[in-house]
């Protein structure tokens, strides 16, 4: 460990972090290609917009946000791929751009869409260079790839060529390449992107048992939800290069959905043709009905229908999570938007 002391700061800590890219805006047609040549135009795009944030020893903490929100950018930034516009952020102590070898040796990146593995060879090979490309010890090494192989039950692909390897399978070897060094914190962007169901369980089910029993710190960007439930106790929500909630995923449910999911199953033959005026109907399977009700009327919509009909059974439900967390980012580009519109009517 170096000298990074938990008592005094956060693991990580992030004061107004900007990065912006000068574009080039290409014309269409061969003679706007020619004046090009001599005369380029380019835009100013913000990926991401002076964010503030500290993330504790230990956290899982989940980053997300729609595509082009800043997510990616933020993880480069902290990696240290990129250097920022303006603004400072540490990771145990460390300017993630120095790109000091003592902070190299510390953190791990995982991109769900790139490779670190040799494509033609199996993967045992690219763990050896990794070994050496970070100094490991003969007997931490194999310890290391005894423990992670069998925490993923890949011990039986290490001599395959990762070429033959599934897309889930892949992944495991790219975590167990990442991990292979002990980092103490670990960013991974989309590590469940493409996977099937069990494949995403499976690696779900790794982190969640690895985080909790080495208490690496890390910072998830995903697009599944059912990641973020199943792994993160804190979200923290950036839209168009901003930090607009940070918190429980439990709060954005309650803040930012004001429906509940009731489904109805009906003990008499049909259903009543007044469901409609409750709320919005979701699916209709004789004697079973979903319905989207208003959360201030479950109570009173309940009581009616209980009063009136033989229901078997109900369940009330929150909408589902995707929906919810849709339409916080349209709610938060919308606020966003007239932010910026205010800001320059103000300017005139």
């Amino acid at each position: 460990m170096s000298g990074y002391n938990r008592t005094i700061m956060s693991i990580i800590e992030i004061r107004g972090l900007a990065k912006s890219y000068r574009v080039y805006q290409k014309k269409e047609g061969l003679g706007a290609s020619f004046r090009g040549l001599f005369h380029r135009e380019y835009r100013e795009v913000e990926a991401v917009r002076g964010i503030d944030l500290n993330v504790e020893h230990g956290e899982f903490v989940a980053f997300l946000g729609p595509n082009g929100a800043g997510k990616t950018t933020t993880l480069k930034l902290l990696s240290g791929v990129i250097n920022p516009t303006s603004g400072s952020a540490t990771v145990m102590g460390h300017v993630p751009w120095k790109r000091e070898n003592s902070y190299r040796r510390r953190f791990a990146l995982v991109m769900g869409q790139k490779n670190q593995l040799w494509w033609d060879l199996p993967a045992q090979e690219s763990f050896r260079l990794h070994q050496q490309i970070y100094r490991i010890a003969p007997d931490q090494f194999n310890a290391t790839v005894d423990e992670l192989t069998s925490l993923l039950d890949t011990r039986s692909l290490l001599k395959q060529p990762v070429r033959e390897l599934s897309l889930g399978e892949r992944m495991k070897m790219e975590l167990t390449a990442a991990l292979l060094h002990s980092p103490d914190v670990l960013f991974l962007d989309e590590p469940t992107i493409g996977l099937d169901v069990i494949a995403q369980r499976n690696i779900q089910e790794f982190l969640k048992e690895y985080q909790v029993k080495r208490r690496v710190t890390i910072l998830l960007t995903s697009h599944y939800m059912k990641d973020v439930a199943a792994l993160c106790q804190r979200v923290v929500v950036i839209a168009a290069g901003y930090i607009c909630y940070d918190g429980s995923l439990s709060g954005i449910v309650d803040q930012f959905s004001g429906d509940k999911v009731v489904t109805l199953l009906f003990g008499e033959p049909g259903v009543p043709e007044e469901l409609n005026r409750f709320g919005e109907l979701l699916e209709v399977e004789a004697p079973r009905v979903r319905l989207r009700i208003k959360r201030s009327r479950v109570a009173e919509v309940l009581a009616m229908l209980l009063g009136q009909h033989t229901i078997e059974d109900v369940s009330v439900e929150d909408p589902p999570l995707e929906d919810v967390i849709a339409a916080f980012f349209s709610q938060a580009e919308d606020a966003r938007v007239q932010d910026e519109s205010l800001a320059a009517a103000e300017e005139v």
